[in-house]
């Protein structure tokens, strides 16, 4: 070799072809100042599945991906999911939810209408806990002792066993109309909340009149700012307030059966 100062003869060691050895490889190849005799026949002793190749010929191309760089780049990666994981589930855990509920609506929207499933009740009751003695004592007798009108109520329909939002999901859309009970109490219920957004859901996606809002009580209207497009909606169309039927009751109960007989027809959206 030109320009070496000295001879390196190691023939008959048996060398080891493996990822130790990447940086004996790389200078026998490059070094000037070492001359290693014979150094193109040398042949790996092992492991077993390279005994007999050429050690110079050994590729240690995959020895040079540093693993520490492979693992600073592995938990680098973890902790970001980490991050936004949490992230995620702090800021945007209602948004995840509603849009997993309102998939599962279009699904079973998308199945009822595949199948042409009739509807079993005229209008499904979404009202929350603390309202219940008003939906029982008030409103059933006359919606359906007097009206004879097919009702779904939580406690009284919901399939025990089943999944509460497969009962909410099959309620809304097994029903002609939904009629939400609104309160304060009603807002600050998550499973409310869930009905009816998937019943406005519905609403919009299906442009019928099928959603009818009852207010217990008067609410101010930035606490209906989460329903926006549908506040705006219902203001054109149905909307009723028990607390303004304090003199009148029996117009409230005839406007609400004239919102029940209205067919399911065409909304505009403008």
């Amino acid at each position: 070799m030109s320009g070496a100062t000295g001879y390196l003869k190691m023939s008959g060691n048996p060398f080891a072809c493996e990822c130790s050895n990447s940086d004996f490889q790389q200078w026998i190849l490059n070094n000037s100042q070492t001359q290693v005799v014979d150094a193109h026949s040398y042949t790996c002793g092992y492991p077993l599945v390279k005994k007999g190749t050429r050690f110079l010929d050994f590729d240690f191309h995959s020895c040079w991906m540093d693993a520490s760089f492979v693992c600073y780049v592995s938990s680098t990666c973890v902790i970001v999911l980490t991050i936004l994981t949490s992230f995620a589930y702090r800021f945007l855990r209602l948004q995840l939810l509603y849009a997993y509920y309102l998939f599962l609506a279009f699904l079973y929207d998308a199945q009822k209408r595949k199948r042409g499933s009739p509807q079993r009740y005229d209008a499904f009751i979404s009202y929350n806990v603390h309202d219940e003695l008003w939906v029982y004592r008030e409103m059933l007798p006359v919606l359906e002792g007097e009206q004879g009108w097919r009702l779904c109520l939580h406690h009284r329909d919901f399939l025990p066993g089943k999944a509460i939002i497969e009962n909410i999901t099959e309620a809304i859309y097994g029903s002609r109309k939904t009629i939400c009970v609104i309160s304060r109490r009603y807002l600050e219920s998550e499973w409310c909340s869930r009905e009816i957004q998937m019943a406005s859901y519905r609403l919009f996606d299906e442009k019928k009149d099928v959603l009818i809002l009852v207010f217990l009580e008067d609410i101010p209207a930035q606490r209906l700012s989460p329903y926006f497009r549908m506040r705006r909606l219902v203001k054109r169309h149905t909307y009723l307030s028990w607390s303004q039927a304090a003199q009148n009751p029996g117009l409230f109960w005839q406007n609400l059966r004239r919102a029940l007989n209205t067919p399911d027809t065409d909304l505009c959206f403008n």
